[in-house]
């Protein structure tokens, strides 16, 4: 009777642990433009990055993509503590690489730049065992006609007890709109049809990259990237529920002389401070840029990863591509750098000529 009580006990124990585990530590997830694989990088404090595996990727594009590329991760944690990402399927150099003959899968007159017909999903316990499945958004009804889809991003929906997924759609090679859809329960694909979450709704201007975060005030805050005649810029838009509808901010968040997109949102520890990560696409080299805010009215610039000012640090990488930060543990964080360090794996993704 003794032994099974203690038995009893430890099993609280461990059950207590799991519902309190600590997330004082952070988890970036990218891409790279010259392996279009994905990479993870750690932090401590949320200012100085370390990339696992010597930024060498820790996912091969070409092992899970049906183009053989992953473009545009995102990770979230679940409530049942199993890590969940979402990224587009596309490999904008693949016949450079010489997994196509062609530029692009379709025609680039009639379906745009970089088209695109999958996403990519992905789920793991513990950040080095992944299992993957594609979602084939192009094959599904009413939407034979798309030209991209790309950049999906995940979200809890506590009323609906499941993953709300929501990325862009391009038709044709027409504007770029936000689109949603649940996903099912194995998180293999959509239980829903995809339905419209958010386009602009002055000229022709186009709304992608869609990153949604709940405020410290209860509301919904939507940062996209908007293109509007060659230039691209963060824009927010606001809603009191999930699903919208959302109003948009006239004005341009960041304060960049070049184009940039990819807004990734992500809350320091133990405060009421936001992060707002943008990709700057548009210098050279590129980079990763930085505000903060509690109230997404006001933002304050922290400058970019590694220049003179900022606290913003990488140790072992530079030039990431559209990036998503999640919250994680110290210990999981050590587990990763010693993980990778003693089974190193460097893919081999050189340009075939």
């Amino acid at each position: 009777m003794r032994k099974l009580i203690l038995s009893l006990l430890a099993v609280l124990v461990s059950l207590t642990a799991a519902g309190k585990t600590k997330t004082d530590a952070y988890l970036m997830i990218y891409f790279s433009d010259s392996d279009h694989c994905l990479h993870m990088a750690v932090s401590l404090d949320g200012y100085e990055f370390t990339a696992v595996n010597d930024n060498y990727p820790v996912i091969a594009g070409d092992t899970i993509a049906e183009q053989k590329g992953l473009r545009d991760p995102y990770i979230l944690r679940g409530p049942d503590g199993t890590y969940y990402v979402a990224a587009t399927d596309l490999h904008i150099f693949a016949r450079q690489y010489g997994y196509r003959t062609t530029q692009f899968e379709r025609d680039q007159e009639e379906f745009g730049w970089g088209n695109n017909k999958n996403l990519a999903l992905l789920k793991s316990k513990d950040l080095i065992h992944w299992e993957h499945s594609l979602v084939r958004v192009q094959q599904m009804e009413g939407f034979h006609d798309i030209g991209a889809t790309w950049a999906p991003e995940l979200i809890w929906d506590e009323k609906e007890e499941a993953f709300m997924i929501y990325w862009t759609i391009r038709r044709g090679n027409g504007a770029c709109k936000l689109y949603y859809a649940y996903a099912n329960k194995d998180f293999t694909d959509f239980a829903t049809e995809p339905k419209l979450l958010f386009e602009k709704t002055i000229g022709d201007h186009t709304a992608l990259d869609g990153d949604i975060v709940k405020g410290n005030d209860g509301r919904y805050y939507l940062h996209y990237a908007e293109y509007d005649e060659g230039f691209s810029g963060i824009m927010v838009a606001v809603s009191d529920n999930l699903t919208g509808p959302y109003t948009f901010q006239p004005e341009i968040i960041d304060k960049e002389e070049k184009a940039c997109e990819a807004p990734n949102v992500w809350k320091r520890y133990g405060t009421d401070t936001y992060v707002l990560m943008y990709d700057c696409f548009g210098r050279r080299p590129h980079n990763f840029g930085f505000l903060e805010t509690k109230d997404f009215k006001t933002y304050t610039d922290i400058g970019h990863f590694n220049e003179e000012g900022s606290k913003m640090k990488t140790t072992n990488f530079s030039s990431p591509k559209h990036g998503a930060v999640t919250p994680i543990s110290r210990k999981d964080a050590k587990k990763l750098l010693d993980y990778w360090r003693k089974n190193p794996v460097h893919h081999d993704h050189s340009m075939k000529r």
